[in-house]
């Protein structure tokens, strides 16, 4: 299935007590990647005192105690390291129970780039760092723009299948991945009407014929021996992009390196285009 820790992302909905009008928090648990990439993307990388255990960029975070995840996060270490901000993912369990706890908790959850953009601003006010936020989510935009101008027009249009997962799940039109590919002028074969990380059958996709197909390497690894396959677009002409484990995290990640995450994708089909 999806890796949750990579999927979970960033949100608006804030559980204990409220952080508007007090000071900024100079001690912060961020228990997922998306969360930790975001405060260090706004020049806070400082004042965070742990991740949870998935955080991985930047590479500054790896010396930070880790406390965890989504389902086993470390409540008594947490409390005991006194911050005043943790930071969840929607699908964390740790939320009311530290709120019970008297700590300030918010938890977030980004599922297109308007929540994304809407968190970014919400985090930089709640870190007293509303300028760089701004500027932030306006680069960010930026370079998914430069990203569809590089993309050459012989690609513009195509059908795309991406995976970002073991057992075909794959990225809708709806979710923040889909949104990415639309803005690069792909078309996707999995429907916004089907959820936003639907598992699919290989006949499905078989069925769509995508002209092109992205995912991990670790589940795609058989994409030309499931059924229906070998006669794709995409697996007859080798148009295919298999990410490795940084390159899937870029992807699957909803936080601050989406625009990066767009160059990414535009290099693999330049690579292509150039065999």
């Amino acid at each position: 299935m999806p890796p949750a820790w990579a999927l979970a992302g960033l949100a608006g909905c804030a559980l204990g007590p409220a952080l508007a009008g007090g000071p900024a928090p100079q001690r912060i648990v961020a228990l997922s990647p998306s969360l930790t990439e975001a405060v260090c993307a706004l020049g806070r990388c400082d004042r965070l005192v742990a991740t949870d255990r998935h955080s991985a960029w930047p590479a500054t975070v790896a010396a930070l105690p880790k406390v965890g995840g989504i389902a086993d996060a470390q409540i008594e270490r947490i409390v005991a390291m006194k911050p005043d901000l943790v930071l969840l993912g929607p699908r964390s369990r740790a939320g009311d129970r530290l709120a019970d706890l008297g700590v300030p908790v918010r938890s977030f959850d980004a599922r297109t780039h308007a929540d994304l953009r809407h968190t970014l601003l919400a985090l930089g006010d709640a870190l007293g760092e509303q300028a760089n936020a701004v500027q932030l989510v306006r680069r960010i935009d930026e370079r998914i723009a430069a990203a569809a101008r590089r993309l050459p027009a012989a690609w513009r249009g195509r059908t795309v299948y991406v995976e970002v997962g073991s057992g075909a799940y794959a990225a809708s039109e709806a979710s923040f991945i889909g949104e990415t590919l639309a803005r690069l002028g792909l078309v996707n074969i999995v429907g916004s009407g089907m959820g936003l990380f639907p598992k699919l059958n290989p006949e499905f996709v078989a069925r769509r014929a995508p002209e092109l197909i992205i995912g991990p390497r670790t589940s795609l690894g058989d994409y030309a021996r499931r059924p229906g396959w070998a006669t794709l677009p995409a697996v007859r002409r080798q148009q295919v992009c298999l990410l490795d484990n940084t390159q899937f995290d870029l992807l699957a990640i909803p936080g601050p390196r989406l625009g990066e995450a767009a160059d990414m994708l535009v290099d693999c089909l330049l690579a292509l285009q150039s065999r």
